[in-house]
């Protein structure tokens, strides 16, 4: 059960109001060309930036932008072809196996349910949300350290685990925000609410949040 932490319904209005007129339809930064590939890019971007996984996706996506491509170049050339980003031996095996289960079990297509995504190589519940939340398949919130540490900073969740929260989020969160939800809190945690020295002379809502110049 996540932990009980009720946050003032106007302060929720305020803050995702704020945010949705400084950014009406946030997107993720990740390139991608269609599901598959959304799948992979969020594969690799873990413990790595998406510029850095855009710079390396973008000449690897133009030879493989489906599992079979993706199979047909084999595990070794992928691996040259994404050696910039960390993990990437390890990387480069997931994306080869789930491509290889994508043609086996869905007919090279990629299933669009939470179950299934989690059951391929690579992708843990983070990826598909991101996946599902993207695709406006479902709504979700997939917490990162930037989501995690821009929450905790604002008051609107005080769980100590990623998943909880998540369910912190999902529940507080008007479902009129919920799928660009995720977006903001990103964004605002990769440029303005930084880790070290966050940015509050900038920031759009340091009058509502309670660990200003923290």
């Amino acid at each position: 059960m996540p932990d009980p932490l009720l946050p003032d319904p106007r302060l929720i209005e305020k803050l995702f109001t704020r945010f949705e007129a400084d950014k009406p339809d946030p997107k993720t930064e990740l390139d991608f060309i269609n599901p598959y590939t959304l799948v992979v890019a969020v594969a690799l971007s873990a413990q790595t930036t998406d510029k850095a996984v855009n710079k390396a996706t973008k000449p690897l996506f133009d030879l493989a932008y489906n599992p079979f491509d993706m199979v047909a170049l084999g595990e070794e050339k992928l691996s040259a072809m994404i050696a910039s980003i960390g993990l990437y031996r390890t990387k480069a095996k997931n994306v080869i196996k789930l491509s290889q289960i994508l043609i086996d079990s869905y007919g090279g297509q990629v299933p669009l349910n939470r179950d299934a995504l989690m059951a391929l190589p690579g992708v843990g519940r983070k990826t598909a949300s991101v996946v599902l939340n993207e695709l406006n398949i479902e709504p979700a919130i997939a917490v990162d350290t930037h989501v995690y540490r821009v929450s905790h900073r604002l008051g609107i969740a005080d769980a100590t685990t990623p998943d909880k929260v998540e369910a912190q989020l999902m529940a507080i969160i008007p479902q009129k925000w919920l799928t660009r939800a995720h977006h903001w809190l990103i964004l605002h945690g990769r440029y303005t609410c930084v880790a070290r020295k966050p940015i509050c002379e900038s920031c759009i809502v340091a009058d509502l949040c309670p660990k200003i110049g923290v």
